[in-house]
């Protein structure tokens, strides 16, 4: 429980900062270096009240950049998986000997439930992949770039890189916001499902 309480404490530090008030000292540089870049947009336009960009160059905006895409793909992941386990779907045998995944609960509840050989598989996973990717990552980037190339031309909906990008920006910022509202809601009365209660289908959780 104490660590599921730590990622909420974590995961509300991270998030508030995007609600912070917009600072007017910020560096103008940076405002007019950064503000057509891809997520800088209607209605707020380029928005760093951090000030994280004050004087920054273009390798320290593509490595924010690249953190904030990786963080976004894990939380929209992370919400797939919540509606997924919330509405009772589970692998088939077990995560560790004698614990079968139907045992699992969904949610933060996970950590109530999971031995501690089922959450050192996990970790282990993540580590690989993040190792993986770390040692093919200019292969990895270099295929996807080939990729985005030669990706078939739609007469209809042409293919637009810049797009698409902003697109999936913007999808992981909610799914940022939406991670961080179902883990609050259900630490506040178990049930992170609130606006399903509001339209009047509530659904039940664990």
């Amino acid at each position: 429980m104490s660590s599921a309480k730590s990622i909420i404490a974590a995961t509300l530090v991270a998030s508030a900062a995007a609600f912070a008030p917009v600072s007017q000292t910020g560096s103008s540089s940076a405002l007019k270096a950064f503000e057509n870049e891809i997520g800088a947009q209607p209605p707020l336009g380029f928005f760093d009240p951090l000030g994280l960009l004050d004087d920054a160059d273009q390798e320290r905006f593509d490595r924010l950049r690249y953190v904030e895409v990786k963080h976004g793909r894990i939380c929209m992941l992370a919400i797939v998986g919540h509606i997924v386990t919330a509405a009772g779907i589970r692998c088939g045998g077990n995560i560790a000997n004698g614990v079968p995944f139907t045992d699992m609960k969904a949610g933060l509840g996970f950590f109530d439930t999971i031995s501690g050989a089922g959450l050192a598989q996990i970790i282990a996973f993540i580590g690989a992949l993040e190792l993986g990717f770390g040692l093919r990552q200019a292969e990895i980037e270099e295929a996807c770039e080939r990729y985005q190339e030669n990706f078939p031309v739609s007469s209809v909906v042409p293919f637009d890189i810049d797009r698409v990008s902003g697109i999936e920006l913007n999808n992981g910022r909610a799914a940022q916001m939406g991670i961080l509202a179902l883990m609050v809601h259900e630490k506040l009365d178990n049930n992170p499902y609130i606006i399903n209660d509001l339209l009047g289908s509530p659904v039940p959780f664990n």
